[in-house]
């Protein structure tokens, strides 16, 4: 694949989505830009996110009512907070079963990922007190 090229646009879409561990939409990360970026379109944001993804450098975590986006490339999973929503970043040390299981099988595997569902530290404090 041919070296992605850098633009203003692209680069302020990827420093904008490594700057934040929330992971988020597309929609997220226009409106944080749009006004430092006037003309800037959600589309414009759409493609170069499919771009960085294409090209290896953000993950896309596909979501019900939205895909997120994370800036964390390195293998990790995530758990979805079935209160509010949010993604959080899981490191699971010891996964040496789940990377075996490529190996195992007698196809091709090119990835993985790894949903957990649950609550966050937030959403089980609050219901706790």
């Amino acid at each position: 694949m041919p070296a992605l090229k850098t633009s203003k646009q692209r680069q302020a879409i990827l420093n904008e989505l490594c700057s934040r561990c929330d992971h988020p939409t597309a929609e997220q990360i226009y409106f944080k830009l749009k006004d430092q970026y006037p003309s800037l379109s959600l589309a414009t944001v759409y493609r170069n996110l499919k771009l960085l993804e294409e090209n290896n450098i953000v993950m896309r975590i596909p979501c019900p009512e939205a895909d997120r986006f994370d800036g964390k490339t390195k293998q990790h999973y995530h758990m979805t907070c079935l209160n509010c929503s949010q993604i959080v970043d899981l490191e699971i040390e010891n996964d040496e079963q789940i990377d075996a299981i490529p190996k195992a099988f007698g196809g091709k595997i090119t990835g993985h990922s790894l949903m957990y569902y649950g609550y966050c530290e937030k959403c089980t404090k609050e219901s706790e007190s």
